[in-house]
Formats: structure tokens, C-alpha cells, sequence
């Protein structure tokens, strides 16, 4: 049986002989590098406004313009 104290068995074990461990940060240094990419794809290609109606979508593309503010609640309480 091998001795706890034993150098063999404790680099066989480190952490940095963990293939899963690897292929975690194999992916993570991945995901960041597809983050980073498209983050500049998107400075390189800027929206171009769009000639619209009053609606896009159903929501208005300037404030309304009124011509009294909006009657506001009584504030006395009810009889």
C-alpha cells in the first residue's frame, strides 16, 4: 500500500492532470473569445436608423405631445 506522504501519488493527483479540468477551461477561454468576437462584429457593423410610420412595433418612436397634462387622482379620501 502506498504511504500518504507518498510525492508519486500526490502528482498524480494535482489538479493540473485533470483532463475534465482542461476541457473546462478549454471551454470557457472559448466562450469568452466568442463573446469578444461578437462584441466586435457588432462595433464593425453599426444599425442604420429605419425610415418607420409613428409605430415600431406598437411603440410610439417619439413622446406624445399633449395639450393639458393628465387629470391626477383625488387625493381626499373616500366618503
Amino acid at each position: 500500500m502506498k504511504a500518504g506522504n507518498d510525492i508519486a501519488a500526490r502528482t498524480a493527483s494535482a489538479w493540473y492532470r485533470q483532463p475534465v479540468l482542461w476541457l473546462g477551461a478549454l471551454v470557457f477561454v472559448a466562450s469568452l473569445a466568442g463573446c469578444v468576437w461578437m462584441i466586435v462584429l457588432g462595433a464593425d457593423h453599426a444599425d442604420t436608423p429605419l425610415d418607420t410610420s409613428h409605430t415600431v412595433f406598437g411603440v410610439p418612436v417619439s413622446a406624445h405631445s399633449s395639450a393639458s397634462p393628465p387629470p391626477h387622482p383625488s387625493t381626499d379620501p373616500p366618503r
